[in-house]
């Protein structure tokens, strides 16, 4: 059975095994690792399997540009499940309770880059629609959700992720 808890200590060398496999490579393996020595990550998740560690998932702040007072905004990434493991729904439950644990810790927006297919289940819908951009340019892939309800009625500007992305290429 699949157990869906915050990362421990002891997970770390799990994680970076599960990131680089997921990713085929050490550049979100790298963010996920100095965004956690930053203690940048808003919520951190792993599954874990008879012990072992098959999926992650981070959240960190993301900013509005121009700030706005009401934006307290999360960014999912990276989510990092293996391909193996994804037939068994890690990636879903690692991503419904990272939501609902922002929302628990009061942020009231949630973006991400990826998936068009993938993320619109959750409640991720164009980010552009609510007129909201981003630092990388991507509009089709960039999509957005409202934690609270109405958290996006009169927001708009670029959204920008920690400097940690722009440092590992991520």
């Amino acid at each position: 059975m699949i157990d869906i808890r915050s990362e421990r200590s002891e997970d770390v060398g799990g994680i970076a095994d599960v990131v680089q496999k997921a990713f085929g490579g050490s550049d979100e393996a790298n963010l996920v690792r100095i965004l956690r020595d930053a203690n940048k990550a808003v919520v951190s998740l792993v599954a874990v399997d008879n012990g072992r560690v098959v999926g992650h998932a981070m959240f960190s702040e993301v900013f509005i540009d121009p700030p706005h007072e009401s934006f307290e905004g999360v960014g999912l990434a990276p989510l990092s499940v293996p391909a193996e493991i994804k037939a068994r729904w890690v990636g879903s439950k690692l991503v419904r309770e990272g939501l609902n644990r922002c929302a628990l810790a009061g942020y009231n927006v949630a973006v991400v880059l990826g998936s068009t297919r993938y993320y619109p289940r959750f409640g991720f819908s164009r980010a552009s629609d609510f007129g909201l951009g981003n630092e990388y340019g991507e509009v089709e892939h960039f999509m957005a959700m409202e934690l609270i309800r109405g958290a996006l009625a009169r927001v708009s500007g670029t959204v920008k992720y920690q400097p940690e992305f722009q440092e590992t290429n991520c």
